[in-house]
């Protein structure tokens, strides 16, 4: 097994629904509250994996680190790996 099978594709992520259903959820939201939903979704699609979830977003880890820090500070509920809840 390759190390890339492991990582879902962004498709994967995605929900499903067609891009004319997406495009209306984010008309008025600004760049950072698009970017939010977006980190929050795929943290929670990669079960708060934040390794995985960097990978998929293509971000660094230490980058989703502070984002979640970030988002953690302004009250905002962030979805923790498994093993980082146990």
């Amino acid at each position: 097994m390759s190390y890339a099978s492991t990582v879902p594709s962004p498709e994967a992520l995605l929900p499903s629904l067609a891009p004319n259903e997406i495009v209306p959820l984010l008309i008025g939201a600004t760049v950072d509250e698009v970017e939010r939903e977006l980190v929050l979704q795929t943290l929670a699609r990669c079960d708060g994996n934040r390794t995985r979830a960097a990978r998929v977003l293509g971000l660094s880890v230490r980058t989703l680190r502070n984002k979640i820090r970030e988002y953690s500070a302004e009250g905002i509920d962030v979805p923790l790996s498994e093993h980082a809840a146990a």
